[in-house]
């Protein structure tokens, strides 16, 4: 009978030296395998060029996850969605220590998968129109904060699909020399079971990964698990490190939000909280409040991280929606209480939630098929930028803040109905509402709605039209804060 499980640690990672090419399951530390990663930093295993959606975090005060290896400046290259959290390995990435490729979350995870399926490519929406296909994302840094190394332009082609000419991007698949997961529960065969949102890229990571290890939190016998609980089957799989109570246990979360024990009932927001303090225009709750307005009965849902969260807190009486999270969840429900936080269920933004009945959990592939395949009814996403013409910008400020594109490229791509949600200005007063948008595209073209803390507006042809103003505010205070082109609805309301 095959026995794929190893004695020791060193087994484990057994053959990955200074150079190689990982693949590393996780969605920032929920999923992580964080043994194995800290095996190699403990060795100072350097070089390295690694795939993963985050580098890990220090959001706790203490380096996790990848953030090991960007602390001992373990890697030479990193590949992912979302940089956020890591203030070392931002720093490195801004003057020019480390070179990154930014990767659309969706894409990240499809090119792995693909990898693994023997398909050396794809085309998809994702990044159409940006950077992501025209070229020119920094990859690395000089220490000036000019960019040493731009990204080259990838092949695109327009097709015809569901009867509607677009632009697709070509994405070529990632295959890495080793890759390294973690699951729930395993056999000594490699079969695999996840848990919950931990699931998230471990599916994809083990697919692409030349020699697949894994670490376990609790290992059975080949046999005891019913086929139909296999997440992974052991093809996939070729080391098996079992843990031990110790190691299970340590599993950090990055961030806890909790509800007080009352039954899932939301506090009750008073009207002054949903206005800014000086009366004028809506707070980031009162935005949330608004957006919630626009939900439908029975539909799919995404909300993005920041001030659409906000949302949830307010969906209206007798509508009823299902929340997606884009890092593997349907139906997701509150906040946890106290006694039910779980270190393998967070939401996009790494935050602590639960399921609602009927929910359920899937990878990260299965759930960007949901996004880009269009059953996504509505997506609410803050936004740094939008123009005129309904162009958002989300990700990144050049020479500041480069978080990277998360999955928001490929739900204003995928998602029936886009909807941008915003304070009107910026901290320093400037505009965000702009003829062109000056930082990196998330997309163009895409916005149906507007919400910003000083109104409403709908995107029509190459201009914007006013058709609601929040409580407090005046017209001359839209004409005084708005850079784009924007005509006032005859029938605007407040």
């Amino acid at each position: 009978m095959v026995d794929k499980v190893v004695r020791s640690v060193d087994e484990a990672i057994a053959g990955i030296t200074p150079g190689a090419n990982l693949a590393i399951g996780g969605f920032g530390i929920c999923g992580n395998p964080l043994v194995l990663i800290e095996a190699i930093a403990e060795r100072g295993i350097n070089d390295l060029v690694v795939y993963s959606n985050n580098p890990g975090t220090q959001v706790t005060g203490e380096s996790l996850g990848l953030a090991r290896f960007s602390e001992k400046h373990l890697m030479r290259k990193f590949g992912g969605s979302y940089v956020g959290f890591n203030i070392e390995f931002e720093r490195q990435y801004l003057n020019g220590e480390i070179e990154v490729e930014l990767i659309p979350q969706g894409t990240l995870a499809e090119r792995m998968r693909a990898g693994g399926a023997g398909i050396p490519g794809f085309y998809t929406a994702t990044g159409a129109d940006t950077a992501v296909a025209l070229g020119g994302l920094p990859q690395r840094f000089n220490p000036d904060g000019s960019i040493a190394s731009p990204s080259p332009p990838k092949e695109t082609r327009v097709m015809t699909f569901r009867g509607e000419e677009r632009t697709f991007v070509f994405e070529e698949a990632i295959t890495t020399d080793f890759a390294l997961i973690r699951a729930k529960k395993g056999d000594r065969a490699g079969n695999l079971v996840f848990n919950l949102s931990a699931q998230n890229f471990n599916f994809e990571a083990a697919m692409c990964g030349g020699i697949t290890i894994v670490e376990v939190e609790e290992l059975v016998e080949t046999g005891t698990l019913d086929p139909d609980e296999i997440h992974l089957p052991g093809i996939f799989v070729d080391r098996v490190l079992p843990l031990s109570p110790e190691q299970v246990a340590a599993k950090p979360i990055e961030i806890i939000r909790t509800r007080s024990d009352d039954g899932g009932q939301s506090q009750a927001h008073t009207d002054a909280e949903l206005l800014n303090p000086d009366g004028k225009g809506w707070s980031r709750s009162g935005i949330g409040n608004r957006a919630a307005q626009e939900l439908r009965d029975g539909e799919y849902i995404n909300l993005g991280v920041g001030v659409p969260t906000e949302v949830a807190n307010f969906v209206p009486e007798g509508v009823t929606v299902t929340l997606h999270g884009e890092n593997g969840i349907l139906n997701m429900g509150p906040y946890p209480t106290e006694s039910e936080v779980n270190a393998d269920l967070i939401n996009a933004g790494k935050t602590t939630v639960t399921l609602k009945p009927g929910g359920a959990t899937f990878s990260s592939s299965l759930s960007f098929a949901m996004i880009r395949g269009g059953h996504i009814n509505t997506a609410i996403l803050g936004a740094l930028q939008v123009s005129e013409k309904g162009d958002i910008a989300n990700w990144g400020i050049p020479g500041k803040k480069m978080n990277g594109m998360g999955g928001a490229m490929d739900l204003v791509k995928g998602a029936q109905r886009v909807i941008a949600v915003l304070d009107h200005v910026s901290k320093d007063g400037s505009p965000r509402l702009l003829a062109e948008c000056t930082y990196p595209l998330t997309a163009a073209g895409v916005v149906q709605r507007i919400i910003t803390s000083l109104g409403v507006f709908d995107v029509v042809d190459d201009h914007l039209n006013l058709i609601e103003l929040a409580p407090g505010v005046t017209l001359d205070d839209i004409a005084a804060n708005t850079e784009a082109r924007y005509t006032v609805d005859p029938s605007l309301s407040t």
